[in-house]
């Protein structure tokens, strides 16, 4: 992914679009864009946290000015409003799988800041399309100190599944991975990364090739 020509076309549908429709990945890419943590986050049980931050992310949608687009003052608020309630960290270890553990603690830092800003900018364009959704929440399901939040994305054409799955961190509830139509976000991140870590040589090879894809979209946004 991200590492060849063939690569970077696949990293578009990290949610694997060829099965899911930008539309239908909305409230994913909702809770992708959460940056620092909040004071209140350790209130939140895991129903109340997917219902505060999906539903804060539509209000952002709904006061748009320009329905067309997403400018960096309505990703900024969405970013305020799901701040918190996402782990970057524990997305990015599950991503990289064993090569996490084959990299110093620096490196992960920077890589889940790298992965933060790639997720932001590969789905933040795709909430632009959002036309009046509906979302409902079923109640969380709980095993140990992790839980599950299904909920359903109602719209004209059908109802799609998306499946939140969280852990308790000392701050509160977290995401660490996201289901849609049964495809996991984690899986195919997985799956891209190993891929892209063999084509390019190891692991500074695959930062190398993300940093360049987070540039071009970057420049892609602003133009």
């Amino acid at each position: 992914m991200l590492l060849s020509a063939e690569l970077a076309n696949e990293i578009e549908m990290e949610l694997d679009m060829r099965r899911v429709s930008p539309m239908k990945v909305l409230i994913a890419v909702a809770l992708v864009m959460a940056t620092a943590l909040n004071a209140w986050a350790d209130t939140e049980d895991p129903k109340v946290c997917v219902e505060n931050a999906v539903n804060g992310i539509i209000k952002v949608l709904e006061a748009r000015e320009d329905s067309s687009r997403l400018t960096e003052g309505d990703r900024d608020k969405i970013r305020k409003v799901v701040a918190g309630r996402f782990d970057y960290r524990e997305m990015s270890k599950r991503s990289l799988a064993q090569a996490w553990g084959d990299i110093s603690e620096t490196e992960r830092v920077n890589f889940t800041e790298l992965f933060r800003k790639l997720l932001e900018r590969s789905y933040g364009n795709r909430l632009a399309g959002f036309r009046d959704q509906k979302v409902t929440f079923n109640d969380a399901q709980f095993k140990g100190d992790k839980a599950r939040v299904i909920t359903s994305v109602v719209d004209a054409e059908k109802t799609t599944p998306v499946e939140y799955r969280l852990h308790q961190t000392p701050t509160g509830w977290q995401v660490y991975d996201i289901k849609i139509e049964g495809v996991s976000l984690v899986s195919n991140f997985r799956k891209d990364f190993q891929e892209g870590i063999k084509q390019n040589g190891g692991f500074a090879g695959l930062v190398q090739a993300l940093e360049k894809k987070v540039r071009n979209l970057e420049e892609k946004d602003n133009a």
